[in-house]
């Protein structure tokens, strides 16, 4: 059985953050953060009473209502992982590609991490074939899994997971005896929420399932952090909850007060955020769609991103023309890639994902560089791809995957 471990290849401690909008901060946003700069008391330890209303309300909006006692707040979704992770114990499952950041905390705490499959439609959730060999597996190595983390809407991959193929996934993880905890960071960028069914873990088996969601994926600025977590209506979670508050309290890991007060704010959905959430959300679907389109004509390969800023490439039917360049695998791939695009393109290793894979994640925020004005007419634009900084922007990316292209036609062997 091959538990992942860490790829000597390449940073250290370069680990790719959130795709950022690449817009500057919601003027409502930054009165509330600078209003709430001079409180000199600490939030406490889990998320003060107006933040944790507020996320109560932002479920209760979403049909999902939850009690006072299975909230809590922490300053970003991977302290609240960690906690959660040292309060289950045991092994750690997750798909292949996951999110950057959910591995790292697991061997923090010395934990075994293993990588699961996914289907072939979207990324995110295991394929539960092979979940419950990779369970057999373990255990019959004599290893404990305890755990799955999850995500409907996903990142590296852009997906959303089609309920059926949700459902088979979380009931083989519940009758393997797995806690779920459902990442649902990107839940609110959906490209095309009117065309789009998302539903989460929790509403379908909510006594496994604890929700975390990170802020900086569709409420505040990434430089902010803040996420809330919300635990099963079952002993099991009032267990988790108190034992999560525990790590939370040791670690100190307490959201900053200004802070607290931009997300609470933000959290209950005054017409400000929402519609800068909505018009965030189009101008980013459009940059996807066009990245997407170049890297499929370029004859990579990509699935249809559908929520959050960014998409997840294989470019292994461009290995020929890659190799011809000293790319070989996926740091490599990412070495090249973020040199020629002037932005960051991490690996799929970064990811999980196998290091010889010719993987990359490219995020759309980076195409939005400009001055404040500029990226602020990027919302308000018709047509915000036939804006000159990010024309040009989208030139260099389709110029790059047009030059692979075209070296991997020509370096094609006669018929």
């Amino acid at each position: 059985m091959r538990r992942t471990e860490a790829v000597d290849h390449g940073p250290v401690r370069y680990g790719p953050p959130l795709p950022s909008d690449g817009l500057p901060v919601l003027p409502e946003l930054a009165s509330v953060l600078a209003g709430a700069a001079g409180r000199a008391d600490a939030e406490p330890v889990g998320g003060g009473p107006a933040l944790l209303d507020a996320a109560r309300g932002y479920w209760e909006r979403r049909g999902t209502p939850v009690g006072p006692e299975r909230v809590v707040a922490g300053p970003g979704a991977p302290a609240l992982l960690l906690a959660l992770t040292a309060a289950l114990g045991g092994d750690v499952l997750v798909p292949r590609p996951c999110a950057a950041w959910w591995a790292p905390y697991a061997r923090l705490l010395g934990r075994p991490v293993f990588h699961v499959a996914t289907p072939a439609e979207c990324g995110g959730v295991p394929d539960p074939f092979a979940l419950l060999e990779t369970v057999r597996r373990v255990r019959a190595e004599g290893g404990d899994p305890r755990l799955l983390v999850l995500s409907v809407a996903d990142d590296p991959t852009a997906t959303v997971a089609p309920p059926e193929v949700l459902h088979e996934a979380v009931e083989a993880a519940a009758g393997e005896g797995l806690h779920l905890v459902s990442d649902e960071t990107w839940r609110d960028t959906l490209h095309a929420p009117h065309d789009t069914v998302l539903v989460g873990p929790a509403e379908m088996l909510p006594e496994h399932v604890t929700v975390v969601s990170d802020l900086a994926g569709a409420l505040l600025p990434p430089g902010w952090p803040a996420a809330v977590a919300r635990f099963p209506a079952s002993a099991t979670g009032d267990d988790l909850h108190a034992r999560v508050l525990d790590v939370l309290t040791a670690l100190g890991a307490r959201v900053a007060a200004p802070v607290a007060a931009a997300a609470a704010y933000a959290l209950t959905e005054p017409e400000p955020v929402t519609a800068r959430v909505a018009a965030a959300v189009r101008l980013h679907a459009r940059l996807a769609d066009a990245v997407h389109a170049t890297v499929v004509a370029a004859g990579g390969l990509a699935l249809p991103p559908r929520a959050g800023r960014h998409l997840y490439a294989d470019l292994d039917p461009l290995r020929t023309a890659l190799a011809a360049h000293g790319v070989g695998d996926a740091q490599e791939l990412e070495d090249f890639l973020s040199a020629r695009l002037g932005m960051p393109a991490p690996g799929g290793h970064r990811f999980g994902d196998d290091l010889g894979a010719l993987r990359v994640r490219l995020s759309t925020g980076m195409l939005l560089h400009g001055t404040k004005a500029q990226r602020m007419e990027c919302l308000t634009a018709p047509a915000p791809l036939r804006l000159p900084h990010v024309q040009r922007a989208l030139a260099l990316v389709r110029s790059v995957f047009d030059d692979l292209r075209d070296d991997a036609q020509r370096r094609e062997p006669p018929r």
